[in-house]
């Protein structure tokens, strides 16, 4: 079921700017034995990032009466909330009166199957552009990751790690990264590019309050080699340890204490499933 600005629809307008040019944002929203994880935090961090894109963020009300709607008698799926700067007509300039567009689905669960051996990443070929402006933004221009996600190797690793054009870790194609190397946590800093993940926040905090500082700055590929431990998160998947680099500098991560320690921490808080 779909809903857009309220009303059950099946399609969108032709003429809708997210559709022509990307032109939007999104939240993507874990629901668990019929509770909405994180919905403060998504809701926030869709208003902060509407405002940064020049879009009027839709009344909460409204939101929580599209996901009540849509999860009524549901235990377990995945919500999608869009926000578009509605439909405008050819050409890049928005429309002088603009009107903003929502609109909200949910999706089956995915089933994550954990090989016998671990899950794989491998790097992906294509990199992410540098943009400052936008950085941060989980917005509609996915590009990067569809054209580094149409490279996929055969042997259908979990997730594809995603560099800068200068070489830099920056995120998975569809979460943030963390490096553990002898006891000291790791995050790219996404002031350049990516996605400031509801997760990757929360674990940052957490590890704040734990005394455990997480160093948030430039990694380069290279480090990711001397790695004792990988590990990966979004809202769906919450924390995965990787157990294997595949592709040119094939590597074996054995180490996956600190994911497991923050994982048990965010399912206590609700933050993820």
């Amino acid at each position: 079921m779909m809903l857009i600005d309220g009303s059950a629809a099946s399609c969108v307008d032709g003429g809708d700017r997210g559709l022509a040019y990307g032109d939007g944002l999104f939240e993507t929203i874990a629901m668990v034995d019929g509770r909405v994880l994180a919905l403060d935090q998504h809701l926030e961090r869709f208003e902060r990032d509407a405002a940064r894109l020049g879009l009027r963020a839709p009344s909460r009300a409204s939101v929580l009466d599209d996901i009540r709607r849509l999860t009524n008698g549901r235990d377990r799926g995945v919500l999608k909330v869009i926000l578009t700067r509605g439909s405008g007509g050819r050409g890049y300039r928005s429309p002088v009166a603009q009107c903003e567009r929502r609109i909200t689905t949910l999706h089956a669960w995915p089933e994550i199957v954990v090989p016998e051996r671990g899950l794989c990443a491998f790097i992906c070929k294509h990199p992410l552009s540098i943009n400052p402006l936008t950085a941060g933004i989980k917005h509609l221009n996915r590009l990067d990751q569809v054209l580094a996600s149409r490279s996929w190797p055969a042997d259908d690793p979990f997730e594809g790690l995603m560099m800068d054009p200068d070489g830099g870790l920056v995120e998975g194609t569809r979460s943030n990264v963390f490096l553990v190397r002898n006891g000291t946590l790791a995050t790219p800093l996404l002031e350049r590019s990516g996605v400031a993940g509801i997760v990757r926040a929360a674990l940052i905090a957490l590890a704040k309050t734990q005394g455990i500082t997480v160093d948030v700055r430039r990694i380069a590929a290279a480090e990711i080699d001397l790695a004792d431990e990988l590990f990966v998160t979004n809202s769906i998947i919450g924390v995965r340890s990787i157990a294997r680099l595949s592709g040119d500098r094939p590597r074996i991560f054995s180490a996956h204490a600190v994911a497991d320690r923050f994982a048990a921490a965010l399912r206590r808080a609700c933050i993820i499933a």
